[in-house]
């Protein structure tokens, strides 16, 4: 069941406090709170629940995502974000309390469900909106490019910054010998579970625990393993799966699947799938195979190659993110590899949906610049990064220039890795702990979100500040007119001409 909330948003002048006082409208949980449009999306949050009004009423969209975006922007586990909420008035603000409290507002286990029931979809147009919101802002207070050329169209406008990256999962380093000894005493588990649940009739299938177990940690043990010695490691663990699968069939077929769990067979289907791709590789002499499964309990991670230093390989989804003006925007992501070179023109035509126009230039790695999509480029008047095709120019002064460009290009693209860089540094994107797909998803959109969020809320304090420095400046201009301050990079010539 779910209970709506008011219609209006509180204040934060109403937000009661038994100690008296009241909440500073400049600290930063009230800021943000006041970027977040909450009402708009409490409809569709709240069709998630049933509406015959039995059991205990849900908590509203605002706690939940408040919830969220405290323990994205804090970067802390969920029992810390309960905690901290307890301690701090300001919190509970944000996530919608009317007043303050001293216990807990709900259980740690709380917010497992809450990134169940907060899709990527939804948080992705919570993330457009906050966006869309803050560029009619600052349309409504500047001249429109339509006002300016008058009734000539504006065709191109605006950078699209484009990059990928990996967001990596929090699961052990997979090999294929420790993935196999996982199946094996997963399959032994359900051997025994198989049995008990038939009531423990007849003999129990002898699986050679010890013998395994022992040959296992024998040569898990050793560092520089022989490529000969893995090899016959590897067979006798596909033995010993093997036998065991066998024995869980003949089960099944006397008794079915009486004993076992949702969660047990999962994890039988799972097992079946990594002993036929360990045996297929086994067989061919390969280390690659599609759709590979590196973790028993999260059998949706794939490993992303990236070819870079330390880290070539990395295991979670793999990410396509645009910037412009500074926001950040994911436009694809996937838990298989992915070339993000052919998602170039989609990430160009979602550009013209939202700004009604291309963009008058695209940067991105050399992997997007392709021939069609330089060819898309051209037709719609795009300039994309990256030097021409076509053999190197030999005038010098247009070499010069060509050059000039790309170092141009070059700088250009640096937001994008840096916006990729704080993302993992700060709000918790260099590792995910969640263990399902959906949990997963949001905690990566959640990020996404309270970085632009953030991004608002220092160019408001930028505007404060340089808008008292104005007002210094044409108060010591007024005080000085003998002066000549024309030509200081201290004055903006804006500013002097309102002084003047």
């Amino acid at each position: 069941m779910y209970r709506k909330e008011a219609k209006e948003q509180l204040g934060f002048e109403d937000f009661y406090l038994p100690f008296g006082g009241h909440l500073d409208e400049k600290n930063r949980w009230v800021k943000l709170a006041s970027l977040i449009p909450w009402e708009e999306f409490e409809e569709e949050y709240a069709q998630k629940f049933s509406t015959n009004g039995m059991g205990a009423p849900a908590k509203s969209f605002r706690t939940a995502l408040g919830a969220e975006l405290i323990k994205r922007k804090l970067n802390i586990t969920d029992e810390e974000v309960v905690n901290q909420i307890r301690e701090n008035h300001y919190m509970q603000y944000f996530i919608g309390m009317e007043s303050y409290r001293e216990e807990a507002p709900f259980d740690a286990s709380m917010l497992t469900y809450f990134r169940e029931r907060l899709s990527l979809e939804m948080i992705n147009r919570i993330n457009d909106r906050v966006i869309e919101n803050e560029n009619k802002k600052k349309e409504s207070s500047q001249e429109s490019p339509s006002e300016i050329l008058g009734e000539e169209e504006v065709k191109n406008k605006g950078q699209l910054l484009l990059d990928a990256t990996c967001v990596p999962q929090d699961i052990r380093y997979p090999t294929d010998l420790s993935l196999l000894n996982d199946v094996r005493e997963k399959t032994e588990q359900i051997i025994d579970r198989l049995h008990d649940g038939n009531g423990k009739q007849g003999k129990k299938p002898r699986a050679y625990r010890r013998k395994a177990g022992k040959e296992y940690r024998s040569l898990a043990k050793q560092r520089n393993k022989k490529k000969k010695t893995l090899r016959k490691g590897l067979r006798k663990q596909l033995g010993y799966v093997r036998r065991n699968l066998k024995n869980i069939r003949k089960q099944v077929e006397k008794a079915g699947m009486k004993g076992l769990s949702a969660r047990e067979q999962r994890n039988l289907v799972i097992c079946h799938e990594v002993f036929r791709q360990q045996e297929t590789m086994y067989l061919k002499g390969e280390q690659r195979i599609e759709d590979r499964i590196v973790s028993i309990s999260q059998p949706h991670v794939r490993p992303i190659k990236r070819g870079k230093a330390g880290r070539e390989t990395e295991f979670g989804s793999k990410l396509l993110i645009s910037v412009v003006d500074g926001f950040v925007r994911i436009e694809t992501l996937s838990w298989d590899n992915f070339n993000e070179g052919t998602m170039f023109i989609d990430a160009l035509e979602a550009y013209k949906e939202r700004y009604s126009c291309y963009p008058e230039s695209a940067h991105a790695d050399k992997i997007f610049v392709t021939k069609e999509n330089r060819k898309y480029c051209k037709e719609n008047g795009i300039r994309i990064s990256g030097p021409p095709l076509g053999r190197p120019v030999k005038d010098a002064e247009k070499s010069r220039d060509v050059k000039k460009q790309e170092a141009q290009d070059a700088k250009d693209r640096i937001p994008v890795e840096g916006k990729i860089g704080n993302c993992k540094r700060k709000y918790g994107l260099d590792k995910i702990y969640a263990k399902k797909i959906e949990t997963s998803e949001c905690e990566i959109a959640i990020g996404i979100l309270i970085l632009n969020l953030d991004k608002l809320c220092r160019d408001k304090e930028r505007k404060v500040k340089s808008r008292r420095v104005n007002i210094f400046v044409i108060f010591f201009i007024r005080q000085f007119p003998e002066k000549q301050f024309d030509g200081n990079r201290y004055f903006p010539s804006n500013i002097l001409k309102i002084a003047a």
